[in-house]
């Protein structure tokens, strides 16, 4: 098992190099140019130039690269143009709303999914299967931030059951951070809930069919434990996969759902970055939500050996 741990993680290093080079030269390929933005739209070239060298714009792309990669190794990812502080501090600062957001969002989508999936594959064809199948559709068609504008007029405007912008940190303050992340969480996760249910009916579906559900049912095993405790426990495998890809999804995916509810996270971040042309907040935000999903589906395949003992990771 170590010896596969650490395989595994030696192998994430060539794919955050191409990512990295990849995120390095699409950004600074993209028109725009930081120190303009800076110094505003009517400073003279000369300034600009100034400010070119001192930022080390100047000098070629590869070297630019090389420079910045020399510090990534080092743990420092450069500083950000605009915020007055470290990329690694900016990235501190707003890491944790998002992992926030996509806890909630996650547990929102398992809580509606994995029920009514493996419900609508026990009574397939009927009402039920019909009802649950269309909301799929609905939440697989539906954009996010549609969901997102809709629950802001129906909860926040019309009922003011909960703020339609802003955050709270719910370690600060349980209650409030709580209800400033329901409606966010539930728009983010809304998508997800949709794949999971999916996954979850189609997996129940097959093991429904196999031989040893008839066996269990003939030796008069009731039907709720063989469907929640038989049936759902040989599903699972598909269900922990796409349950993990799409918490690595869901931290990738925050930034237009954080910006319409005001969340200052890694996507508000990301986005504000890019309109400023921050190169290195950009590269950093980017490699380190990378890493995040990399290592979220490591887990996964950690989660494999325990959930299912005849998955030999340690072998794989």
């Amino acid at each position: 098992m170590l010896r596969f741990i650490l395989r595994r993680l030696l192998s994430l290093i060539p794919v955050l190099f191409v990512v990295s080079v990849v995120i390095f030269s699409l950004i600074h390929l993209t028109p725009g140019d930081p120190a303009r933005r800076i110094l505003g739209e009517k400073a003279s070239d000369e300034a600009v130039a100034a400010l070119h060298q001192s930022m080390g714009l100047d000098d070629s792309l590869i070297t630019q690269y090389l420079t910045w990669i020399g510090g990534v190794f080092r743990g420092d990812l450069g500083d950000s143009y605009f915020l007055r502080k470290t990329v690694v501090q900016a990235i501190s600062d707003n890491a944790v709303p998002t992992l926030q957001l996509a806890c909630v969002a996650i547990v929102v989508a398992i809580l509606l999914s994995i029920p009514f999936g493996t419900l609508a594959a026990r009574y397939r064809n009927s009402p039920l299967d019909k009802t649950v199948t269309g909301f799929t559709l609905l939440g697989m068609t539906v954009p996010s931030f549609v969901l997102a504008i809709a629950m802001m007029l129906l909860f926040g405007l019309v009922l003011r059951w909960l703020p339609i912008s802003g955050y709270t940190n719910p370690a600060e303050d349980p209650i409030e951070g709580l209800r400033t992340l329901i409606m966010p969480g539930v728009a983010l996760g809304a998508i997800t809930a949709a794949l999971i249910t999916r996954t979850t009916r189609a997996a129940v579906l097959d093991v429904l069919t196999a031989d040893y559900i008839d066996a269990a049912r003939s030796r008069g095993v009731s039907e709720s434990r063989l469907l929640f405790t038989h049936t759902l426990k040989n599903a699972s495998l598909p269900i922990l996969t796409i349950v993990g890809l799409s918490l690595g999804g869901l931290v990738t995916g925050a930034a237009v759902t954080e910006t319409i509810f005001n969340i200052p996270g890694l996507g508000q971040l990301l986005v504000t970055s890019i309109s400023r042309r921050d190169y290195p907040v950009i590269q950093g935000v980017i490699l380190f939500v990378t890493a995040i999903y990399l290592l979220t589906n490591l887990l996964i395949d950690l989660l494999y050996g325990i959930v299912d003992p005849r998955v030999r990771v340690g072998k794989a």
